[in-house]
C-alpha cells in the first residue's frame, strides 16, 4: 500500500464464532488481517452481518484434476471458485498432478495445502493420477514429493489387486516405515488413501499421521489409532459412491464388490467408533476425482448422520481442522478468511449449505 491510499477496512457485526465458546459481537479486517481493536478508516467500512465462522476447510480434495487426471487451467479455477462459494477457504490437495502454484497468487481463490502428487503401487491406482512405482523406489518419491509439497505427501494404501480379485495392501511394511521416516526427517506428514483393512496396522505403527477414508477401520484397529493420534477423512459423501462401484464390478470382480458393499454398509458405524475412541476426525469431500467441488457442507451433515455431535462436526472443518492443518483461524491478524451465515451454524450444520458472504482476504467476494 503507497502513502496515500487508505486502508481497506471490513467490519463483520453479530455474532464472530471465534472459537465454539469464544462468541464476539464485530470484527474488523484491516488490509486483509483480522483485528479486534476499532481502526482508522471505521467509517468507511465495507460492513457485513450475520454469523460469522473460521473460512471452512475440505481436508480431502484434489483441484486440478477430474477422473481422467490432470485438467486445464480453466477447469482447475472453476473448481477452486466452486469450493469457495461454499465456504470452503481452506483446502488440503491431497494428490493431483497438476501445477495449480499460480492459484497461491489469487487473493480471490481458496488458499492450498497441497500433498504433492499420489505415489502408488505400479498398476495399482487409477490411471493418469499418480507415480506408478516400485517399493525399491518409495523413499526416494517420497522425499521428493515431501520437498515439493506444502508439508504433506500422500500414498496410496491399498487398492484392488487383480490377481487376488480384492483389496490389498501396496507397501511392505519396512519399505513404508523408511518412507515416512524420510518424510518425518524432512518436515512433512504422511497421509494414505486406504479402502480395506489390511494395510492400517503397518501404516500406523510405521509412524503415518493421517488415513484417507478409512472404511476398513475395525474394533482392533481403532485403539491403536487413538493411542498414536493418528487422524481419518472419512470422506463419507465420496464412501456413498461404493455400491454403484460395486455394481460395475461384479462380473468380473464379486469378492471386490462385495467387500466395498461390506465397507458402505457399515460406514457411519465405523466413523462413529473411531470418533468415540478419540480418534481425530477431519472434513474432506475426495472432490475433484468423480466427484463436484462445493460439498464441504454435505460432508459436515454426514458427520451428524454418522453421529458426531454437531459443534464436533463444525469444528472438524472449521476451527479444529485449521488448528490440525497448523493454519490460523480468526485471531488477531490472521487473514480474514471468513464466512458468515443468517443463522447459527452451531444450532444447524444444514446451515452451512448457504452461505451468506464469503470474505478472503478481507474482501467480499461474489
Amino acid at each position: 500500500m503507497s502513502d496515500h491510499e487508505a486502508p481497506r477496512v471490513l467490519q463483520v457485526k453479530g455474532r464472530v464464532l471465534v472459537g465454539p465458546d469464544d462468541v464476539r459481537d464485530e470484527l474488523w479486517a484491516v488490509d486483509g488481517r483480522v483485528t479486534y481493536e476499532r481502526p482508522a478508516g471505521a467509517d468507511d467500512a465495507v460492513v457485513v452481518t450475520g454469523w460469522a465462522l473460521p473460512g471452512l476447510v475440505d481436508a480431502h480434495c484434489h483441484v486440478g484434476l477430474d477422473h481422467h487426471g490432470a485438467v486445464d487451467a480453466a477447469t482447475t479455477e472453476k473448481q477452486a471458485i466452486d469450493d469457495r462459494e461454499a465456504g470452503a477457504l481452506l483446502l488440503r490437495d491431497a494428490g493431483s498432478p497438476a501445477d495449480t502454484r499460480w492459484i497461491d497468487d489469487r487473493e480471490d481463490l481458496p488458499k492450498i495445502i497441497r500433498a504433492g502428487r499420489h505415489i502408488a503401487r505400479t498398476r495399482r491406482y487409477t490411471r493418469n493420477y499418480a507415480y506408478e512405482i516400485e517399493p525399491d523406489e518409495l523413499v526416494a518419491y517420497v522425499g521428493q514429493e515431501a520437498r515439493r509439497g506444502d508439508g504433506w505427501v500422500k500414498l496410496v494404501g491399498d487398492w484392488i489387486d487383480r490377481e487376488v480379485g480384492d483389496l490389498t495392501a501396496c507397501w511392505p511394511r519396512a519399505e513404508v516405515g523408511a518412507a515416512i521416516a524420510e518424510a518425518h526427517r524432512l518436515g512433512a506428514r504422511v497421509t494414505a488413501h486406504c479402502f480395506a483393512e489390511d494395510s492400517l496396522r503397518d501404516l500406523v505403527e510405521a509412524g503415518i499421521d493421517c488415513i484417507e477414508h478409512a472404511t476398513g477401520l475395525t474394533e482392533e484397529t481403532i485403539p491403536l489409532f487413538a493411542e498414536r493420534g493418528v487422524a481419518i477423512v472419512p470422506t463419507l459423501v465420496n464412501i456413498a459412491t461404493f455400491p454403484s462401484l460395486a455394481q460395475g464390478g461384479d462380473a468380473k470382480y464379486p469378492r471386490w464388490s462385495a467387500h466395498m458393499r461390506r465397507l458402505h454398509e457399515r460406514r457411519y458405524d465405523t466413523v462413529r467408533a473411531a470418533y468415540d475412541a478419540g480418534v481425530p476426525v477431519f472434513v474432506g469431500t475426495d472432490a475433484g476425482g468423480v466427484l463436484a467441488h462445493g460439498l464441504v457442507a454435505d460432508e459436515v451433515a454426514e458427520l451428524v448422520k454418522a453421529g458426531i455431535p454437531a459443534l464436533e462436526a463444525l469444528s472438524a472443518t472449521t476451527w479444529g481442522a485449521r488448528a490440525w492443518l497448523g493454519r490460523p483461524g480468526l485471531e488477531e491478524g490472521a487473514p480474514a478468511d471468513l464466512v458468515v451465515y443468517d443463522e447459527d451454524p452451531r444450532a444447524d450444520v444444514r446451515v452451512l449449505a448457504a452461505p451468506r458472504r464469503v470474505v478472503l482476504n478481507g474482501r467480499v467476494i461474489g
